[in-house]
């Protein structure tokens, strides 16, 4: 199946992302036209602390109009790459440096009408070292013992999907009797 891309137009350019009509050929030889959220890609961490706790941030997000509990994560800055974005989010979020990184995979985040792939990362050995938080990011640390972090997830106490999907792949290196 091949789907051709024929035009795209910027509606709208903001701090974080832009908005495009995108129009193109679909396999059937008709024409299509659909929105695409252009977005640089981002980062979400799963920090470990000595006492096998994950960090996690609590913060309002105006599309669940709540205050949701999440993994540190964050956009990448152009010209970052993932791990150097990861290694600045985590201390910006949490106010600890990683002493190490693994890369745990990736995937996008609302392929239907956003281009943001978010890189997910397993984060340990970590000491304190802050960096200044973004200035309308009002953060609140909340340090969880990894079995409760996962129950927690099974009992939809975690309705962000970053964190879960980062969650599922940080799961055979922190739970591998799981």
């Amino acid at each position: 199946m091949k789907f051709t891309i024929t035009g795209s137009q910027t509606h709208y350019r903001g701090r974080a992302f832009s908005v495009e009509k995108v129009d193109f050929t679909l396999p059937d030889g008709r024409q299509a036209s659909y929105d695409l959220v252009r977005h640089n890609d981002s980062v979400s961490i799963v920090p470990v602390d000595e006492h096998g706790r994950i960090l996690f941030v609590s913060q309002y997000r105006l599309g669940a109009e709540n205050l949701l509990l999440e993994l540190p994560a964050g956009v990448d800055e152009d010209g970052e790459t993932p791990e150097a974005s990861a290694a600045r989010e985590i201390r910006e979020e949490t106010g600890m440096a990683a002493g190490k990184l693994i890369r745990l995979g990736e995937y996008y985040l609302a392929p239907g009408y956003s281009s943001e792939l978010m890189y997910a990362y397993l984060a340990t050995d970590l000491t304190p070292a802050p960096l200044q938080a973004d200035p309308d990011e009002f953060l609140q640390v909340k340090a969880i013992p990894i079995e409760e972090a996962y129950a927690m997830a099974r009992r939809g106490e975690i309705q962000d999907s970053k964190s879960l999907a980062a969650l599922l792949l940080a799961e055979p290196y922190l739970r591998p009797e799981a």
